[in-house]
């Protein structure tokens, strides 16, 4: 016991020598801290006075931990966005520099997990370790460090892979009315990057909170969280949140694109984007143009969508590929912002009411969508198939109005019809169920050589089942071209044979052999006119 009091009483007198020697070298230093005050406060903005020395979109720290970003930088005031709830600021209040601006983790730690603008976790799930921050303002890849897009990006869906095809670095816009299938397309595609490494981002922005933990639980559901990070920013977020939101998603992408990976990011959607930056410019006094919108709304969008690209290899060759989502009032496609983001983007994907209405899922309307990438993205076998299935279904889709006001039709016409209605039949595709690429290959090469022509409507998806099931248990070799882990013609570049065509489409035929063949009266299906049948 005394040996124990000994060590224990030298060990507190060494402690005490180490302390008193350390004060005694301690010289303290003067601190300069600008301190500013609030002037007003109004819902999601701020207006300080002071901090003469404050930079533009610099952050500044509000009591109760609360951020904001400097906007406005008047003579006398400063107009400041704020990044959280303001109940509790009131005038008065002291703020302070940060000396920084606003910026996010980066980083592998953010794979399946859900945060928000800022970079604050939303799951429960702890803190995020991440090794580094960056700036969610950043500048986009000069043109001198870009390549070309020329890798698909396999959405899954026949209608967009055929007819719509979208390449890795590509920047291509889903626009079209509310509860259309935007977001089901986006989602779809994010499940078809499983197993294909490739990180995907969905940005949700003044969506519902219900909405968003729907497209959350879909993505766990098919364990595509593995692969994903969620950013988030609900409607009763702040303005200020909704608005950062974006950038901050596009930076967590642009780590993974500069380190050589394939990034998919999801913009859902710069509609309520747009609307966030229109109400905090009007709060902070910003002269309004058209529908009200500040004049630089163009700039806040093309800024950011700029970032999408595909890297040199000399750069690591890494891509981010941007599906932004816009929403349109009453089919107006030619509104303020859809003009503005098709004018910005590579293309776009357009979802048309009518056709939703119908049941014809996904309603993409292939006659006013278009990729400007084309067919440079486009893996060989389906540049055989798409442009005969185009065609044949833009005939369709004309002839099909003269059809409905009852004159009698050639047969030629009659053709044209019965192929464009199984051509729109086969092109339908339930959510949640994306295809691979030979079983997509096989049902549209079977409707494009005529083999389904003689198969009922109402038994061409039943018949598409058995095609892609004799594709996978019959024809594994063939199947294997769909995954893209294996070396294979079809991701290698290579054309379908003449031999691989007809084994498909034997295959397709047999698949089809036990379906009875339409019955004339059905098969003809042609409207005639009341004159016509009063003659007959």
């Amino acid at each position: 016991m005394n040996r124990d009091r000994e060590s224990l009483q030298t060990v507190l007198d060494r402690t005490f020598t180490s302390s008193k020697q350390a004060l005694a070298a301690y010289q303290p230093r003067l601190q300069m801290r600008e301190i500013g005050i609030v002037k007003s406060v109004d819902q999601g903005i701020a207006t300080v006075k002071g901090l003469p020395n404050v930079k533009a979109d610099e952050l500044l720290r509000f009591p109760g931990d609360l951020l904001g970003i400097v906007f406005n930088l008047d003579v006398d005031e400063l107009g400041i966005i704020l990044l959280g709830k303001s109940e509790h600021l009131k005038a008065g209040d002291r703020v302070e520099r940060t000396g920084r601006v606003l910026d996010v983790p980066v980083g592998e730690a953010l794979l399946g997990r859900v945060i928000d603008g800022t970079g604050r976790p939303l799951d429960e799930r702890g803190a995020i370790e991440a090794a580094e921050r960056w700036p969610i303002e950043r500048q986009a890849p000069p043109f001198i460090d870009r390549a070309p897009v020329q890798v698909p990006l396999q959405t899954g869906l026949k209608v967009v892979d055929a007819l719509i095809p979208v390449g890795r670095g590509q920047r291509e816009l889903i626009v079209g009315d509310r509860q259309t299938g935007k977001t089901a397309i986006a989602v779809d595609t994010i499940l078809n990057q499983k197993d294909k490494d490739v990180i995907c981002i969905y940005c949700a922005i003044g969506k519902r909170a219900a909405a968003v933990a729907k497209v959350i639980a879909q993505l766990r559901d098919h364990d595509a969280m593995n692969y994903c990070l969620v950013v988030v920013a609900t409607e009763e977020d702040p303005p200020g949140l909704q608005y950062v939101t974006p950038y901050a998603a596009t930076t967590t992408g642009e780590y993974f694109m500069e380190r050589g990976r394939d990034v998919l990011i999801v913009y859902d959607d710069l509609t309520r984007h747009a609307w966030a930056y229109r109400e905090l410019s009007l709060l902070l006094r910003r002269p309004p143009g058209r529908e009200a919108y500040p004049g630089d709304i163009f700039y806040i969008h093309s800024r950011l969508l700029e970032r999408s690209t595909h890297l040199r290899e000399e750069l690591g060759g890494g891509s981010l590929t941007a599906l932004p989502i816009v929403e349109t009032q009453a089919q107006n496609i030619s509104a303020y912002i859809p003009t503005n983001l098709i004018s910005i983007t590579d293309g776009q994907i357009y979802l048309s009411p009518d056709l939703f209405q119908q049941g014809i899922l996904p309603a993409v309307e292939v006659g006013k969508s278009v990729s400007r990438v084309g067919g440079k993205t486009q893996l060989p076998a389906y540049k055989g198939i798409a442009g005969d299935l185009r065609l044949s279904y833009s005939q369709y889709q004309e002839v099909e109005v003269f059809a409905r006001f009852g004159t009698q039709l050639d047969e030629d016409t009659r053709q044209t019809l019965q192929r464009g209605r199984r051509v729109r039949e086969i092109l339908k595709q339930p959510q949640s169920q994306p295809l691979a690429v030979a079983e997509q290959i096989a049902v549209l090469l079977a409707v494009n050589e005529g083999v389904l022509d003689d198969v009922p409507l109402a038994q061409i998806s039943e018949v598409e089942k058995r095609i892609r099931q004799k594709i996978t248990e019959e024809l594994p070799e063939v199947c294997d071209l769909a995954e893209r882990v294996l070396p294979h013609r079809i991701s290698s570049g290579e054309k379908l044979t003449d031999e691989d065509r007809e084994t498909l489409l034997r295959k397709a035929r047999e698949a089809s052999q036990s379906f009875k063949p339409e019955p004339e009266e059905e098969k003809q299906n042609t409207p005639t006119s009341e004159r016509e049948k009063n003659r007959e």
